[in-house]
């Protein structure tokens, strides 16, 4: 505990250097370079494969056609499996044999905890503000494609995973990419992709699971206590704080704490949306056909059909982060015996994260109206989706702005701690296990600095970082996914064998 403080101390020592940021003539310069860093990225990364006048990013597009092609090349297993996977969660399959750091359960809930976040409150407004209702419809099938590709990497990272000497696990894309790669003799390349993917997830962890989670959440916290908008980064002090006391204790002690987050603000942030969904009924039906009818006809967006695709599936791929290869760095640290045990537990993350609270969130923000009411038209043109969410709540239930700005606050905290882990197990894979605590300062540094940078330029650098993550990570799932589909044809037939149920603890 000493050890944890003399750190948290060292990082407070170091804040002067961000807090002078905060002057006005600073803030401008932080954010200016941002802007510049995300042209030089987008050219490179988000280059237009579209034919004609429509825009589709290449990286969207691989994202697109890898979801669906694994679902059917595993027989639509997001189907077939969630009632199995449910019975694994419960605990009914365990076994002597199971060896990890956490158990399933909390290895889903630490996944989930850097997915359903603001992802869900803040990605869903903007989506639905730029894209229009439409782009909940695609959200919906990106989310549900999506659920395949989370199973085929978390199998891989348990397959490919490692316990260091230390006894902590190291596993996720780095590892079947370098390991994968180099069983069909190509060592190099495995190499090299697995550390640009490395790289790629520290900047995004940097980026999507810590610079975007203070910017919203500052932003509707400075809705209720105006304290905050004149000192931003007290609002980062204070958070860097609480997120130093977990981060530093590493993945049990992140673990524990997801658990019991996760489901409370989830079922807080549910039963909201419920209660503003109920009272809108009769409109919900006109809600449903919008959807649909503007995900194919859309009437004010740009770009078209693939103008409200492209942002359904970016925004879905933000929010759930399947096939982008960051949550199997968590799930790889689960107690299985076999891998496509936990592959399968995590099917019910994009389900859960995207299809129901995504779609929930959509719902609330369509049938209030707020996406294009035009006292709100500042909110959209500053990309502050959380502070939209919080204004359509806040036009049902007059006093949820402050609970949610709470929910907010808690969905960031729990984002970034689970980010955290992972941008910190990629940086010890680049640079080695003795610099891990160097990357945890850097961490927390990175929430004050978050505090003075626009959320528009913050959001298309978490965009850039996060979704370029799925080039390297869907190269290793297109070339290892022979491996996956034997190993879950074993598993299911042990399954109908009723030999799993002869190695269970009773």
């Amino acid at each position: 505990m000493k050890r944890y403080f003399s750190i948290l101390v060292l990082v407070l020592l170091m804040m002067p250097a961000s807090v002078a940021l905060a002057q006005p003539d600073g803030a401008p310069g932080i954010d200016a370079f941002f802007g510049v860093l995300n042209g030089y990225l987008a050219s490179v990364l988000f280059f237009d494969v579209m034919p004609g006048d429509g825009a589709m990013p290449f990286i969207v597009a691989w994202l697109i056609v890898g979801a669906v092609y694994l679902t059917c090349r595993f027989g639509f297993i997001n189907v077939r499996m969630m009632g199995h996977a449910l019975q694994v969660l419960r605990g009914k399959y365990q076994s002597p044999e199971d060896k990890g750091e956490v158990t399933p359960f909390q290895a889903l809930t630490t996944a989930l905890s850097a997915t359903v976040g603001l992802g869900n409150i803040a990605g869903v407004a903007i989506a639905i503000s730029i894209g229009g209702p439409g782009a909940t419809f695609w959200m919906i099938v990106a989310g549900f494609f999506g659920m395949t590709a989370k199973f085929t990497e978390v199998t891989l990272a348990q397959m490919y995973r490692e316990f260091r000497p230390d006894g902590r696990v190291m596993g996720g894309a780095m590892q079947y990419l370098s390991r994968g790669f180099a069983e069909r003799g190509m060592t190099g390349t495995g190499k090299a992709l697995a550390v640009l993917f490395a790289v790629l997830c520290v900047g995004g962890s940097l980026g999507g699971g810590n610079a975007f989670q203070v910017s919203q959440a500052l932003g509707v916290v400075q809705s209720e206590i105006s304290f905050f908008v004149h000192y931003p980064w007290v609002f980062g002090v204070f958070m860097a704080g609480a997120v130093g006391l977990v981060i530093i204790g590493g993945i049990r002690r992140i673990a524990h704490t997801a658990e019991a987050i996760v489901p409370t603000m989830v079922l807080i942030y549910l039963s909201a949306c419920l209660w503003i969904i109920i009272s809108y009924a009769s409109a919900v039906p006109d809600a449903l056909v919008l959807i649909v009818t503007e995900a194919f006809a859309p009437t004010a967006v740009a770009g078209g059909l693939i103008g409200v695709l492209v942002q359904g599936f970016k925004r879905a791929a933000f929010s759930s982060e399947a096939g982008i290869g960051s949550a199997a760095i968590a799930h790889s640290a689960a107690a299985v015996k076999y891998p496509v045990r936990q592959g399968l537990v995590a099917l019910y993350e994009p389900f859960i994260d995207t299809v129901i609270i995504c779609t929930m969130t959509a719902l609330v923000i369509i049938l209030t109206g707020v996406y294009n009411a035009p006292e709100h038209h500042a909110l959209v043109e500053a990309s502050k989706g959380a502070a939209l969410t919080s204004a359509a709540f806040g036009s049902v239930i007059s006093w949820f702005p402050v609970i949610l700005s709470i929910s907010v606050v808690l969905f960031a905290y729990s984002t970034m701690i689970s980010w955290s882990y992972y941008g910190e197990r990629c940086w010890t894979y680049v640079f080695g296990e003795k610099f891990s605590m160097l990357y945890r300062i850097i961490f927390l540094m990175f929430i004050v600095l978050a505090s003075l940078v626009s959320a528009g330029n913050i959001l298309d650098f978490s965009d850039l970082l996060l979704l370029s993550m799925a080039f390297p990570n869907f190269l290793a799932l297109y070339l290892l996914q022979d491996k996956v589909a034997a190993a879950l044809k074993d598993y299911l037939g042990k399954l109908r064998s009723g030999e799993m149920d002869k190695e269970r603890v009773h």
